[in-house]
C-alpha cells in the first residue's frame, strides 16, 4: 500500500486510510526497535536534510534517530549561524541544498505554510516538522499511536486537549486526526487561549472549567503555554494559570475516574503540569517520546516509496 500524498504537510491533507497505514507501519518499526540490532537498510542511499529554522530538541533528535535507524544519510541544518543570517532566502537555501542531490527535506519553520511553499517549488519530498501555529503532523501521529497502544482504538475515545490551544500546532493536528478517526474532542483552557472559530470549523466541545473539561475524558493531552508566541498578556500570571488550569494530584483525585495524561513536550513543570503527575503512573509521556522514533520511521519509509 502507498500513501495518497507525496509529502506530509499536515494531517488535514491525509485520508483516514493514510493515517491507518502510517500507524500500522509504525507498529512494525517499533518491533524492529526492540531488537538487539535496531538498524534496517530501507533508506540506504537516500539523503535527508533536517532543515530547522526554529529551535527544537525532541523533534529534531527523533527525526535524526529515525533516519539513522533506516540507514539514510543525514544533513542537519540550523538557520542560526548559517547564510540565513546574511539574508539568504528560504528558496535559495533549499535550492543550494538540493543541488547536493537531497531526496527529502524535514522542515520546521516559524511561518505557517512554509513547507507548503517549498512543496510547490522543489522536487524533493517535504515533511512538516512544525510550521508556525499551523500543524505538527508527526506529533499528532505519535500521540495517536500512543493512545492506540493504551486503549486499542481511537474510535469513541474521549480526549481533552488542555491549555494554549490558540498558539498550538499540536492541538490543530491532533483535532484533525482525532476527528477523522472517530474520537470525541474537548478543548479546555481560558477563553483568551481558545480561538473562536474552533466550534464552527470542527465538531469539538469547548470547556473553560478544567474539572468539567476532564470529568468524562479518557485522555488529557496537556499543552505547553507558549509565551514566546504571545504578543500580549493573555492571563494574569503563570501562578494564576497553574491554580486555574494546572494538572495537579488534587485535581485528578477529584475526578470520577482515572484518566491518562499526555504531553507533547517540552513541559513547563509547575505551570501546566505538576512534576508528580508528569512522572506518575497515569502519565504516558515517555511512551510518546519512544513512539516518536517508530512513527517517524514509518513516515520516512512510506514517503520514500512514492
Amino acid at each position: 500500500m502507498k500513501l495518497s500524498t507525496k509529502h506530509l504537510l499536515g494531517i488535514k491533507d491525509l485520508l483516514k486510510e493514510d493515517i491507518e497505514l502510517i500507524l500500522s507501519t509504525a507498529k512494525e518499526f517499533k518491533e524492529v526497535l526492540q531488537r538487539p540490532i535496531k538498524k534496517v537498510p530501507s533508506l540506504r542511499d537516500k539523503t535527508i536534510v533536517n532543515l530547522f529554522y526554529e529551535n527544537s530538541t525532541r523533534t529534531r533528535i527523533s527525526f535524526e534517530l529515525a533516519e539513522k535507524r533506516l540507514s539514510a544519510d543525514t544533513i542537519n541544518f540550523s538557520a542560526s549561524g548559517s547564510s540565513v543570517d546574511k539574508g539568504e532566502t528560504l528558496l535559495d537555501t533549499v535550492n543550494n541544498i538540493l543541488s547536493m542531490k537531497v531526496d527529502m527535506v524535514v522542515m520546521r519553520h516559524a511561518s505557517s505554510g512554509a513547507p507548503h511553499f517549498l512543496a510547490k517549488h522543489i522536487p524533493a519530498v517535504i515533511i512538516n516538522a512544525g510550521d508556525g501555529t499551523n500543524e505538527h503532523p508527526t506529533q499528532a501521529l505519535l500521540d495517536a499511536f500512543s493512545m492506540i497502544e493504551k486503549f486499542g482504538t481511537l474510535k469513541g475515545l474521549h480526549v481533552s486537549i488542555v491549555g494554549d490551544i490558540m498558539h498550538s500546532r499540536v492541538a490543530l493536528s491532533n483535532i484533525y486526526l482525532l476527528k477523522k478517526m472517530g474520537a470525541h474532542v474537548t478543548v479546555v483552557g481560558p477563553p483568551t487561549l481558545i480561538p473562536k472559530y474552533l466550534t464552527e470549523a470542527f465538531d469539538v466541545k469547548v470547556e473553560y472549567d478544567i474539572k468539567k473539561g476532564l470529568q468524562n475524558c479518557d485522555v488529557a493531552n496537556v499543552l505547553r503555554i507558549q509565551l514566546e508566541r504571545q504578543n500580549q498578556p493573555l492571563f494574569s500570571s503563570l501562578r494564576e494559570y497553574n491554580l486555574s488550569y494546572g494538572i495537579s494530584r488534587k485535581l485528578l483525585d477529584s475526578l470520577n475516574k482515572e484518566i491518562t495524561i499526555m504531553h507533547p513536550g517540552p513541559m513547563n513543570r509547575g505551570v501546566e503540569i505538576d512534576s508528580d503527575i508528569a512522572d506518575g503512573h497515569q502519565s504516558i509521556i515517555l511512551n510518546q517520546v519512544e513512539n516518536g522514533v517508530a512513527v517517524r520511521m514509518a513516515v520516512l519509509y512510506l514517503l520514500t516509496d512514492q
